[in-house]
């Protein structure tokens, strides 16, 4: 018996990392606090996936505004 064809999702719901890489693209960039703000994520899980992001060759920034760390993202992977 052959299975019926399921229908693709078109409203995808985004993961955490794509949560993180939208947050940083920002003209303002995201702080860590941010960061674990919107994932729920400890300080060091959100640090691991900017380390993990740099290692898939994205291009990862850090500026100090106003004494605060703000990370920013430069296209995509290998950009």
């Amino acid at each position: 018996m052959a299975k019926a064809a399921t229908k693709p999702k078109e409203n995808k719901t985004l993961s955490k990392i794509d949560e993180v890489i939208a947050l940083m693209q920002h003209e303002t960039g995201a702080s860590l606090d941010e960061i674990t703000s919107q994932t729920g994520w400890k300080p060091h899980s959100a640090r691991a996936v900017l380390s993990g992001l740099k290692k898939k060759g994205y291009t990862i920034t850090r500026e100090k505004v106003d004494g605060t760390s703000r990370y920013f993202i430069a296209g995509g992977a290998g950009k």
